[in-house]
């Protein structure tokens, strides 16, 4: 098969990595892709929004399938455009794509289907929503309707600063994403993800996930895309990950058949789990950043023989393999993400933390300049490893990155440190 990827950041250099092992490929192409990807890919300099020139390129290049890993060209219609073209394309379309790209729209979609989730209210009102927020109290979640990058979330603790968060969210700093909010009951309990392949009617179970969101040890600072990942999460036992299967995954690839817009893609569910059940926090429609890093690493099957069975409406013959190891994602981001940040600082060393053993170190936001690794973006590399629990997946992926010499990045070094005190006991 020849394939072509979309997409630039951490998640696609480990779906390019996945990809790259399958039995069914003959060539990989990734547009944009980064320095990682270029290493199993052949990169093209495609603007992912021009969705005619993208069409055109799998036209020429008789492209089988089209893997979108980014949330953006998937809101945007680039499955609706490639599948008019007759162009296989994984991922849901712009009205299934809602579930993502409009808060609103999958809450009152749950409410509609009788899937747990926090009470909410939408507003584009400022003084309708501070008066709300004055009512119910705090702690109180503040939403950006639209897609924000993961930054369109505040979980505020006190009634100030949710009213703070609705002025920025409205006051037009994230565009169209920012033209109202939706403002959600606080949930108390463990979060964790979910992930499943659908592919219109059924909804294959892949694995868990726990990320963490802040940007400094302790979980403080401010939200942005992801700061690590690792899988398994602990509150997903089996019993749990049947319930939330029975109770979320399923009722949404039904309600979505029954309203006619078919789920086909990665349905990411962001969990609360909670005294008396799991809750929904948010859906996503794709694989997480970093969680997509984790899943790769566990995953024993053929990944692009199963993203062509969730394409082909044929999940119900298909089964899934886990290892029962552990794995864990520690993100390097650039000093001042998830705010102002420069780029161009030079990397040294990751070839050496990626021979390290079980670890892979993916990349993000990079790119090659006279021969040397330098910084492109945000977040900048991803180091991935295995490990016996999560303990041991920690410590390997702390000491490849010890090996990286790049003083212009930071990153936590407590991911995963709830399963480390867990597992501790």
């Amino acid at each position: 098969m020849k394939v072509l990827l979309i997409g630039s950041g951490g998640r696609e250099h480990a779906l390019a990595w996945a990809l790259s092992s399958s039995a069914l490929l003959d060539r990989l192409w990734c547009a944009p892709g980064n320095a990682g990807i270029a290493e199993l890919a052949d990169c093209v300099p495609l603007d992912i929004a021009d969705h005619a020139a993208i069409a055109g390129f799998c036209a020429d290049e008789g492209i089988d399938l089209v893997v979108i890993g980014p949330e953006a060209p998937l809101a945007a219609g680039l499955v609706d455009d490639l599948t008019a073209r007759g162009i296989a394309a994984f991922g849901p379309t712009r009205d299934a794509a809602r579930l993502e790209s409009s808060k609103a729209f999958a809450k009152d979609f749950c409410v509609r289907h009788g899937i747990p989730t926090a009470g909410h209210r939408q507003f584009s009102d400022a003084a309708k929503a501070r008066a709300y927020i004055a009512e119910r109290g705090a702690p109180i979640v503040v939403k950006a309707d639209g897609l924000a990058a993961g930054k369109g979330v505040v979980v505020a603790e006190t009634v100030e600063e949710a009213c703070s968060a609705v002025d920025a969210l409205l006051s037009g700093g994230l565009g169209e994403a920012g033209a109202s909010v939706v403002i959600e009951e606080f949930l108390v309990g463990e979060e964790a993800s979910y992930f499943a392949l659908c592919d219109g009617e059924t909804a294959l179970a892949l694995a868990s996930a726990q990320d963490h969101k802040r940007a400094y040890d302790g979980d403080v600072g401010p939200n942005t895309g992801g700061m690590g990942a690792f899988s398994p999460a602990p509150p997903m036992t089996d019993a749990m990950m049947a319930r939330v299967h029975e109770e979320i995954i399923r009722p949404t690839v039904a309600g979505m058949r029954a309203e006619g817009t078919p789920f086909v893609g990665v349905l990411y569910a962001g969990l609360m789990i909670t005294a008396s059940g799991p809750k929904l926090i948010e859906f996503n429609v794709r694989f997480g950043d970093p969680e997509a890093q984790v899943l790769v690493m566990r995953l024993r099957d053929d990944l692009l023989l199963l993203l062509q069975a969730a394409v082909d409406g044929a999940l119900a013959t298909m089964s899934v393999r886990w290892r029962a190891e552990a794995a864990l994602t520690v993100v390097l981001a650039a000093h001042g993400y998830p705010g102002p940040y420069e780029t161009g600082s030079v990397i040294r060393n990751v070839d050496e933390a990626a021979a390290m053993q079980d670890v892979e170190v993916f990349h993000a936001g990079t790119r090659r300049e006279n021969g040397e690794l330098v910084a492109a973006g945000g977040r900048v590399l991803g180091v991935t490893a295995l490990g016996r629990d999560v303990r041991e997946a920690q410590a390997r992926a702390y000491a490849a990155i010890d090996v990286i010499d790049w003083p212009g990045g930071y990153w936590r070094r407590d991911i995963g440190w709830r399963a480390v005190k867990s597992e501790a006991g």
